[in-house]
Formats: structure tokens, sequence, C-alpha cells
């Protein structure tokens, strides 16, 4: 009998132990500030440029994470980010470049003032901007690379360079948020910035 429950308890310690390997860990940082954000632009799928204190930002950044250790970096393909993950990630990981991880398509509204519909973020969880894409097309091609990481990256560490509505995604995709939760309760409305975010895919 004694023996018997040994192997039992063997055999739960190896079934969490295996399960536990399933999972990808995520921490995602967000760009550092751009010329844009600091005329009040809404720089949507335009390369975007790293203000001075934006590169600052990333540069200190690689200071403030210096005990953290990653498998992969990857980052959105748009400048904005490949500059920020360059300056912050590139003397220590090679860095990949993934078009999933874009900023929305606001479309016809791509380069002009923030202000014209940040506060009505909602309205776009559905309908596209003109000429653009809605909040839950870019939800799809996250869940898509999500998937991808679990299918490839399976018990490793991830860190993520991009930009806000990624990450609402991955709060909707990974957190069982609404929409409107993520959008809601964005850390970028209190000014709550901190270097990463935890997530488990």
């Amino acid at each position: 009998m004694a023996v018997f429950s040994i192997r039992m308890r063997l055999r739960k310690t190896k079934l969490y132990l295996d399960l536990s390997n399933m999972s990808v860990k995520l921490t995602y940082f967000v760009h550092g500030t751009t010329t844009d954000n600091e005329q009040g632009l809404a720089t949507g799928w335009l390369p975007g440029e790293l203000s001075e204190t934006g590169k600052q930002q990333a540069v200190d950044l690689a200071a403030q994470i210096a005990d953290k250790r990653f498998d992969t970096v990857f980052c959105s393909d748009l400048q904005r980010a490949i500059d920020s993950a360059e300056l912050g990630f590139g003397n220590t990981y090679k860095i990949i470049q993934d078009s999933r991880l874009r900023e929305c398509n606001y479309g016809d509204m791509n380069g002009m003032a923030a202000s014209v519909f940040k506060e009505r973020m909602d309205k776009y969880i559905d309908e596209p901007f003109s000429n653009g894409e809605s909040y839950k097309d870019v939800g799809k091609r996250i869940k898509s690379f999500v998937e991808f990481l679990r299918e490839n990256y399976e018990g490793k560490h991830i860190a993520i360079v991009a930009h806000q509505a990624p990450q609402l995604a991955l709060d909707v995709v990974l957190k069982g948020k609404t929409w409107q939760q993520a959008i809601d309760e964005d850390w970028r409305k209190k000014k709550a910035w901190q270097p990463g975010w935890e997530y488990e895919a």
C-alpha cells in the first residue's frame, strides 16, 4: 500500500510538472515615447520615430530589467518598436520582428490627432476605422501570434516590444477581459507605466 501511495504521488507530481511546462511566459513592453506622442498624434501603422525621451526610456529599460532572462525577444515591425527593442535588448538578444504585433491600423486616421478618437475607442471595437481595422481585428492577429508561441515556444520566457492595441488584445485573449473592460482599465489612462507586464499563454 505504501509503495502504491508513493507511486500515485509521483504520478501527480509528474503530471503537475508536465502541465506547468505547457505554458509560455510573456513579458510585454511598450515602445518608447515618440515624436508623434509628444505632438498628440496617433501613429497607427506609420513607422513612428522615437523622441530623445523615448530613446532614453529604452536605454533605461535595459538596466531596469537586467535581472530578467528571456529565451526570445519579439517586436512589432514598425520602426518605433524596432528601435525600442534594439536599444533595450539588442546587445543581449536576437530580435524577431512580427507584423502581427503592429498597432491598430487607424486607416485614414493614421497620423491624425489622437484626440479625434482616443476618447471613443470603444466605437471601433467592432467597427473598423475607415480603410483600417477594428480592435477585434487586432485581437485576431494577436490570437494567431499566441497560438504560434504555444506551438513553438512551450515552456519559454518571451519578451514582446509593441504597442497599445496588441497589449489590450492580450488582456482579452489571455486574461478573459471584454474589449470594453480592456479599454476602460488600460494603464495609460492612469499613466501607470511599469517596466513590463506579465502574461501566461
